[in-house]
């Protein structure tokens, strides 16, 4: 399994996108975007002239961008840009609107992006809800000047091919792992086929950089995600690897219209879902 130490976060190493050739990667990406396969819904639209299932054009929408003191222990201060529009539609998103709706984001272009992250003075650039601005992102890495490693902040719904992409410029995976059970995934947030795509995505990000994993503890969904997350997790990528186990969850945005997570999370729920976590066998939580 892929030693968790971070190596890149204290300034040991070169970041990925330091060494990638751009030329190819934005005439791949540029390619994906004629029929877009991005993330895991694969909409095939031209996202040069048509909007998909996202509503995400081909120029970056940004919402918030800040040094951020509220994440894991080992990414703070960490460079925080927050795109506009997001490929799930999670009824309790706590950045909504704005998150899933490019509409309310600012329009940045691919050297506005670089010239923040050159001035951000941050341990890393944080990529939140990246997978609909493949292409703005790696336009922007072009242009940086700043030898700082690119955590890539995602729900985990994107596809393989957006995998496969961008394993070259991704020193940290801070992953959600939200769902194990599809019809929750549908339900909740609009995402068919959500379990597949992140245990395939983790499994990648795993070879391939280092890994943080967030799973957020919901209301009644304890047993049939939350647990059964922390078991894969063990199984497949290992008793050392990173994990935050999140009791935030209140209930935001449409929540109020599901009864089953229209409350906060119970000290209870929470405890029980970290003492099984314990009690399999994972040693490294946040």
């Amino acid at each position: 399994m892929h030693s968790q130490c971070f190596s890149i976060l204290k300034g040991k190493g070169t970041p990925k996108f330091k060494n990638a050739d751009f030329k190819q990667f934005i005439y791949d990406i540029e390619k994906l975007y004629k029929s877009c396969e991005l993330c895991e819904r694969k909409c095939k639209v031209n996202r040069f002239i048509e909007k998909g299932f996202c509503r995400a054009t081909a120029k970056a929408k940004i919402f918030g961008a800040h040094a951020h003191y509220g994440e894991e222990p080992e990414l703070i201060p960490s460079g925080t840009l927050f795109f506009a529009g997001c490929n799930l539609q999670c009824v309790y998103c706590q950045n909504a609107p704005h998150s899933v709706t490019p509409e309310l984001g600012d329009e940045w272009s691919d050297r506005q992006i670089a010239e923040w992250i050159d001035k951000c003075k941050c341990k890393n650039i944080n990529f939140v809800t990246p997978d609909c601005y493949l292409l703005n992102i790696v336009g922007a890495l072009k242009n940086v000047k700043a030898n700082i490693p690119v955590v890539w902040n995602s729900s985990s719904y994107y596809s393989e091919k957006t995998a496969e992409l961008i394993k070259e410029i991704v020193d940290l995976y801070l992953l959600d792992f939200r769902y194990f059970d599809n019809k929750c995934a549908t339900k909740l947030s609009s995402a068919p086929n959500y379990a597949e795509a992140a245990k395939r995505n983790h499994l990648i990000a795993c070879r391939n950089g280092d890994l943080i994993i967030r799973v957020l503890v919901m209301p009644n969904h304890t047993d049939c995600c939350a647990k059964p997350i922390l078991r894969w997790i063990k199984d497949n990528l290992g008793e050392n690897t990173r994990v935050n186990i999140l009791e935030q969850y209140h209930p935001a945005y449409r929540a109020n219209k599901y009864p089953e997570i229209n409350r906060r999370l119970t000290m209870k729920e929470y405890s029980d879902v970290v003492s099984y976590a314990k009690k399999i066998g994972l040693k490294n939580l946040v």
